[in-house]
């Protein structure tokens, strides 16, 4: 080997090492970012006593330190991302709606039973005799809203989030009240006078006077003096109940999180607890949502089926005609048919919605000769109405579809089947429907699984209504996904996620059994290949 040898490769390794010390210096650099999100992960999992995300993050943080710093484990390099995901977004999600669907979380039942015992105390509370008023100053910072009180000669601030502390450099006006608080802006006592909202956003306000609950909170009325409030209930740790310092009644922990006095009388604030399939039975014997529940899962079942049909049934029809090389300008026609896929479907329904109007709608004034036809307020023509826009905005969707097929159907086995005679009912039939649903069928069977949750179309057009008599809330356009984001109370009124949760994990069986049952039949097909 010759000395011009041995300096090419040398400087070939030492291009080598470089670049391989450059990779890593990457690769170190990303993973003290991973490792460091990882550890902030664990932290707030820590102060939240939330075990179950502590353990699933440092097993993932573990996993990930070990795969991408040994040298083996090449494969895993390029598949954890993926897998880590799936089991944040997918597995973990339907999880913990699968644990939340066991319990009665929701309304009045959203905490732990700590946190119902410092509800319970922040409710009750009434203003403490024995409180002197204190100078007042109505403070801000970032948005947020506190106190800053004089408390002999001291000044001690705090939020609704951050109980009263003692705020160095503080200094006091003529007044008595706090004028200038370092770090936060004192809001003009003419201002408070004047702004509606203000003021009612600072007689809602209360801060802890402490860390205790018991210890009650600063409120005020006028915004120029506080005082302090407790609650006339008494917590007993050790006991785990409420005595009403007033009349003596004793609140015990019952089975189903609340707390519940000898006479059946309950405090508003609980907390969630196992209930088993509680939610489950619900569903089918509750009075008020029993009926109104069947007649939802039902109209899914019929929107979704009907929607596939026809949009599928359209889409070809369309897809034939302009298939046929005797059409002239078939690619503006094409385009022109394809306008309602292209734009958003929410805006569309927003769209439809106003046309639909019984009012001043143009449906109505240039279709039906100003007639008062009300599209949104008849559960039938409700009904109708979404199906037509559905149908219009999803048929587009399968005419491109059905077009790429048929132009992909071999064109030997139509000549051959015209040659033998084979009229065009007979060559659609028996050789162009089952070749195209060979790769349309999968297809189909999405579309139904998206339509059987297409929240989107029934929540912009109807809202789900007209609503259905009783209490139940919903109305005779919901499909189960709508009928779910009411219960859940996510639009507002009494949430109950436990219950939506049950009805989410049905409808995610639901879809399942179908569609492995459809994929199973559409195997069938290929013998038309």
């Amino acid at each position: 080997m010759t000395q011009q040898d041995i300096a090419v490769r040398g400087e070939s390794h030492a291009r080598g090492w470089r670049g391989i010390g450059a990779g890593f210096v990457v690769k170190l650099l990303l993973m003290a970012v991973v490792n460091a999100l990882g550890v902030a992960v664990v932290l707030a999992a820590w102060q939240a006593e939330s075990w179950v995300v502590l353990g699933a993050s440092v097993v993932l943080l573990v996993l990930a330190d070990w795969i991408y710093f040994t040298r083996r484990a090449l494969p895993l390099k390029y598949l954890f991302p993926g897998l880590a995901f799936l089991a944040v977004f997918q597995i973990f999600v339907l999880g913990y709606t699968a644990y939340v669907a066991f319990t009665n979380y929701g309304t009045g039942h959203a905490g732990s039973m700590q946190q119902a015992v410092d509800a319970a105390l922040i409710q009750d509370e009434r203003r403490d005799p024995a409180s002197p008023e204190y100078p007042l100053a109505i403070v801000e910072s970032d948005g947020a809203l506190g106190f800053a009180i004089a408390d002999d000669g001291a000044v001690r601030v705090g939020t609704a989030d951050q109980p009263l502390e003692t705020a160095p450099g503080a200094v006091l006006g003529s007044s008595g009240a706090p004028e200038s608080v370092p770090g936060w802006e004192v809001v003009p006592r003419a201002e408070v006078l004047t702004d509606t909202d203000l003021q009612e956003r600072v007689s809602a306000l209360r801060v802890p006077v402490s860390e205790d609950a018991e210890d009650g909170s600063i409120r005020t009325r006028e915004g120029a003096t506080g005082a302090v409030y407790t609650s006339t209930l008494e917590w007993d740790a050790e006991e785990e109940t409420f005595t009403d310092s007033e009349t003596g009644v004793v609140y015990a922990p019952s089975e189903d999180g609340r707390f519940v006095a000898a006479d059946g009388t309950a405090l508003a604030t609980g907390w969630y607890v196992g209930v088993g399939f509680d939610n489950f039975v619900r569903a089918v014997t509750d009075a008020d949502l029993a009926g109104p529940l069947l007649q939802v899962t039902a109209w899914t079942f019929a929107f979704a089926v009907l929607t596939v049909l026809t949009s599928f049934g359209l889409g070809l029809l369309f897809a034939i005609i302009y298939n046929d090389e005797r059409v002239r300008g078939r690619k503006v026609l094409r385009t022109l048919m394809i306008l309602p896929y292209a734009f958003p479907a929410f805006m569309s329904a927003l769209l439809w919605r106003g046309m639909l109007n019984s009012e001043f709608g143009v449906v109505n004034d240039l279709f039906f000769f100003g007639a008062d036809i009300t599209w949104l307020g008849d559960p039938v023509l409700a009904k109708a109405a979404v199906l037509w826009v559905n149908l219009w905005l999803s048929y587009p969707y399968w005419f491109l579809v059905c077009t790429g097929a048929l132009q992909a159907l071999p064109s030997d086995t139509l000549e051959a089947a015209t040659i033998d005679g084979a009229g065009r009912w007979r060559r659609f039939r028996s050789i162009i429907l089952p070749q195209l649903l060979v790769s349309t069928a999968p297809l189909a069977i999405s579309s139904f699984a998206f339509n059987f949750n297409n929240f989107t179309i029934i929540y912009m057009l109807t809202e789900g209504g007209p609503a259905f008599l009783g209490n139940s809330g919903l109305g005779a356009t919901d499909i189960l996904i709508s009928a779910i984001y009411r219960i859940s109370g996510v639009s507002g009124g009494s949430a109950d996620y436990g219950l939506a949760s049950a009805l989410s994990i049905v409808v995610f069986i639901v879809i399942g059994v179908i569609s492995a049952l459809a994929f199973r039949q559409t195997r069938k097909l290929e013998e038309f290949q």
